[in-house]
């Protein structure tokens, strides 16, 4: 069936004709799409502190948050960033994926501005002390620094953060969210949910960096 007899009453999308007759190309699009980054896009990673990772590797996708103050992703050049891996739980998803596949999209968040930027490449794993040196903090040393070569660089329209009023701090009430301890205690039986909570911020603040 061509994309002209696409018939949305099917219920599901079974081609890319299909997909591009529901969502058609508007003209221009590409213009914002860049190769490399521009120095207005920089300005958007030097100010982040706060950057979602997507890899994907054999056993399927991942996505983890990564964070630090504002300019914890170094620009090297204009298709080199440089990230560093902090202490995290330890399950290394993200550097399994890069080790094998090295595929990766990062999206740019800033406190308060409502565009974000997505930047696509490839990535690998890098361990010189020296660089890893480079990004201590509190005398901490990452246990790798995540390169990542540029491929694609864009902005994403603010719909989605003005849509969720993500950084309305006035509609964020969470006294009803469990905790970590109670989401461990469904799952693992006998779990001291109320031990683990209280202890965790002193885990916290030790484990930090």
């Amino acid at each position: 069936m061509s994309a002209a007899e696409f018939d949305p009453d099917r219920g599901q999308v079974r081609s890319i004709d299909d997909l591009e007759t529901l969502y058609p190309w508007r003209d221009g699009m590409e213009r914002k799409v860049t190769p490399a980054i521009t120095s207005e896009q920089a300005r958007y990673v030097e100010e982040s502190p706060f950057v979602v990772v997507a890899t994907v590797g054999p056993d399927g996708v991942d996505c983890s948050p990564r964070g630090d103050p504002p300019g914890f992703v170094r620009i090297v050049d204009d298709r080199t960033l440089m990230l560093p891996d902090r202490r995290g739980n330890n399950r290394v998803d993200t550097l399994r994926n890069i080790v094998v596949d090295g595929r990766i999209a990062l999206l740019f968040f800033v406190p308060g501005i409502g565009v974000t930027l997505r930047v696509n490449g490839a990535a690998r794993l890098l361990t010189c002390p020296a660089l890893r040196q480079t990004f201590a903090m509190d005398d901490k040393v990452p246990t790798s620094v995540i390169e990542v070569g540029v491929t694609e660089v864009y902005t994403q329209c603010p719909k989605a953060l003005v849509r969720s009023d993500l950084w309305n701090a006035e509609h964020r009430t969470h006294d009803d969210i469990p905790t970590v301890g109670q989401v461990m205690a469904g799952i693992v039986v006998s779990f001291d949910a109320e031990t683990y909570d209280a202890d965790y911020p002193d885990h916290m603040a030790r484990t930090i960096y």
